[in-house]
């Protein structure tokens, strides 16, 4: 046992010293490190969530990710109960394959929950790994009826989710990879809160941005998020301006044989 959480924690210390994360609490929750190693969360930037809904499409941030970094980004194949746009800076929740022999077994869903939103949990977004088992049910409505408490910003789930007529009926917005009706809990735990995880093939760090609607999902680096949105705002001008062109395009006289 001493040898495997050694080893765990070894891989998200990894994780953490290359993003300039560290970590500490018996969940390994990830915080910014300022100067002599002190808790130092950096402000999140000053950008109104409904601004970036009402002003950007999820294809345009896609696409200025593109442009300004080179590794995916963008997370496909989302479901929701009733589909609304979600935007919001991420807390996470590892999730593994059951076993009944640890001590996170019985830490349950509620404990890494509240860790992982900590004491600001208005407009968070909370994002569930998979754990290798998409297919799986990673909760349902009444666990996640604590987003709805909270007033978190919604859920991103890479597995399955339970009771959706009950999830459509919350005010927070939720999308997953689809509905479910068996119980996960012997297929998957929730292990740890607030660790780097992976959704659909991409790398997600605590304090992200995710932004994600019908067509997709897209993360977003918190230190690059306002070039970001100004890029995808570009792009959506100049698709503006593109529309105008082909509006007045002429059709080419054909070639005449002779």
């Amino acid at each position: 046992m001493g040898g495997l959480r050694r080893g765990w924690r070894t891989t998200y210390e990894a994780a953490a010293e290359l993003t300039g994360i560290g970590v500490r609490s018996r969940t390994t929750r990830l915080v910014a490190r300022g100067r002599d190693n002190e808790p130092a969360m950096t402000p999140r930037p000053d950008i109104a969530p409904h601004d970036v809904l009402d002003r950007v499409a999820c294809a345009s941030l896609v696409d200025a990710m593109g442009r300004i970094h080179s590794h995916r980004a963008h997370i496909l194949s989302l479901v929701s109960p009733a589909p609304r746009r979600l935007f919001g800076p991420v807390a996470t929740i590892a999730y593994l394959p059951h076993r009944d022999d640890l001590p996170q077994t019985d830490l349950g869903f509620g404990a890494l929950f509240h860790e992982a939103v900590g004491d600001s949990p208005v407009g968070t977004v909370l994002v569930l790994s998979s754990g290798g088992y998409p297919d799986a049910s990673h909760g349902g409505g009444t666990k996640l009826s604590r987003i709805q408490n909270t007033g978190a910003a919604g859920v991103l789930a890479d597995g399955r989710l339970r009771d959706f007529d009950q999830l459509a009926g919350y005010a927070f917005a939720t999308w997953c990879r689809g509905e479910a009706t068996r119980w996960g809990g012997a297929t998957v735990m929730p292990f740890a809160a607030n660790v780097p995880v992976e959704i659909g093939g991409v790398c997600v760090i605590p304090g992200d941005y995710v932004y994600a609607d019908a067509s997709g999902g897209v993360v977003i680096p918190r230190a690059s998020l306002q070039r970001v949105i100004d890029e995808a705002l570009s792009v959506e001008a100049e698709d503006a301006r593109s529309l105008e062109e082909i509006a007045t395009e002429t059709a080419p006289r054909p070639r005449t044989q002779g």
